[in-house]
């Protein structure tokens, strides 16, 4: 620091006080005032309306049952799949009440105990938490 004083001395007038603005500013420009802490809100995740969740088990338990899904048109409600060549249906359906309706057709299956609908149903129900 003995050093610089006497390099200061040494300068012109209008030069040492430029450098000393500028050591000043540079000291200022450190210095950061940080906002007061804000807690933000934790919005509530978002939850599955229940066509979704009923969507998502009824194509869910169709893979479980093995069926091939060939078309999955979540705005119609339609799941059509194959399973050892028997054409495998699934409509989906929201009632006035809100509720969704389910139905699994699939008449030309061969399997027997237990049939492919209550494979899938049994399928369905778990994946529903039921």
């Amino acid at each position: 620091m003995p050093h610089l004083m006497t390099l200061l001395r040494r300068l012109p007038g209008p030069i040492t006080a430029s450098l000393m603005a500028g050591l000043v500013a540079s000291l200022i420009s450190g210095c950061v005032a940080y906002p007061y802490p804000y807690t933000y809100a934790q919005p509530m995740p978002a939850t599955p309306s229940r066509f979704d969740r009923a969507w998502d088990a009824a194509l869910g338990a169709a893979a479980d049952a093995g069926v091939q899904v060939g078309v999955a048109d979540r705005s119609s409600g339609q799941i059509n799949g194959v399973k050892a060549g028997a054409a495998v249906s699934i409509r989906l359906q929201t009632l006035a009440d809100g509720s969704v309706q389910v139905a699994f057709n699939a008449p030309n299956s061969l399997e027997t105990s237990p049939t492919l609908n209550e494979r899938w149903l049994a399928a369905y129900n778990r994946r529903m938490g039921r």
